[in-house]
C-alpha cells in the first residue's frame, strides 16, 4: 500500500517544527539535469505538481514551490549541466534562493532551512555535483542542513539486478546501492571537505525507497531557524 506523504509522520514533523520554533520547513530540491527532482516530487505529492522533462532539455527552469502540507514546502529548482550560460544563470538563482530571507524579532533568518542534493544513479556527471556543492551550496548554507540522495536506482548497474515484477532491487543490487552511497560519502567528502550524512537510495520512477528518502529529511530536521552564513 502506498505511503500518503501528506500525513506521514506528521505528529514527528509537527514535535521538531515547535522545538525549532518556524513552520514550515522549507526545503530546496536541486541537483544536476535528469537526476529526477521533478519526478521525486511528484512521488512525494502522489500526482503531478512539477512537470518532469521527457527530452534532452530539462523541463525546470524557474524556482516553484509546493506545500506537502503546512509544515513541508519543497522548491523544485533548475538543474546543473545545461551549458555553461545556463548554468551560470541557474546559479544565481540557487544562491538567490539561499538567499531569501525574512525577518522576526529583529533577527534575519534564511528563507530555505535545507538544501536536498538528487543524484541519478548511474552517476554520470558527478563533476557537476561536485561543482554544484562546491560553487553554490557550501558556501552558502551550514554543511548540517546538506543532505544527498540517490535516485534512478533501477538503472544503477544498467538496469540489471532489477525486478521488475515487485519494482525492488536483488540481492546484488543492494550491495551495489549500499557500496554506492559509502563511496559517494566519501568522494563528496574528498572534493567538497563536507562529511555528508549516508545517502540513501531510491527510485522515484517506481516508488521505490521512497520513504527512507522521506525519513532521511525529517530525521534531519535542523533544530533552530536558520542563520546567514557570513
Amino acid at each position: 500500500m502506498a505511503v500518503t506523504y501528506h500525513s506521514y509522520r506528521i505528529d514527528d514533523i509537527h514535535n521538531k517544527l515547535q522545538i525549532a520554533r518556524f513552520q514550515p520547513l522549507d526545503v530546496m530540491v536541486t541537483g544536476v539535469t535528469g537526476a529526477g527532482k521533478s519526478t521525486t516530487l511528484n512521488t512525494f505529492f502522489q500526482r503531478t505538481v512539477a512537470k518532469v522533462g521527457t527530452g534532452v532539455d530539462p523541463e525546470t527552469m524557474e524556482l516553484d514551490a509546493y506545500s506537502l502540507n503546512d509544515r513541508i514546502r519543497f522548491w523544485d529548482t533548475p538543474g546543473l549541466g545545461d551549458g555553461v550560460q545556463n548554468d551560470k544563470v541557474h546559479k544565481k538563482k540557487l544562491t538567490d534562493l539561499l538567499y531569501k530571507t525574512y525577518s522576526l524579532d529583529n533577527c534575519t533568518y534564511g528563507f530555505v532551512d535545507m538544501a536536498l542534493i538528487i543524484i541519478e544513479g548511474a552517476n554520470r556527471d558527478m563533476g557537476t555535483t561536485y561543482q554544484l556543492l562546491n560553487e553554490v551550496i557550501v558556501p552558502n548554507i551550514q554543511r548540517d542542513r546538506i543532505l544527498v540522495a540517490i535516485n534512478q536506482a533501477d538503472v544503477a548497474m544498467k538496469g540489471r539486478h532489477w525486478l521488475h515484477d515487485v519494482n525492488e532491487p536483488d540481492r546484488d543490487l543492494r550491495m551495489f546501492l549500499d557500496e554506492q552511497a559509502n563511496s559517494i560519502q566519501r568522494r563528496v567528502l574528498e572534493a567538497t571537505g563536507v562529511n555528508i550524512i549516508k545517502p540513501v537510495y531510491y527510485s522515484a520512477e517506481y516508488n521505490y525507497n521512497i520513504h527512507a528518502l522521506f525519513n532521511l529529511i525529517v530525521d534531519n530536521i535542523p533544530k533552530q531557524r536558520r542563520s546567514l552564513m557570513k
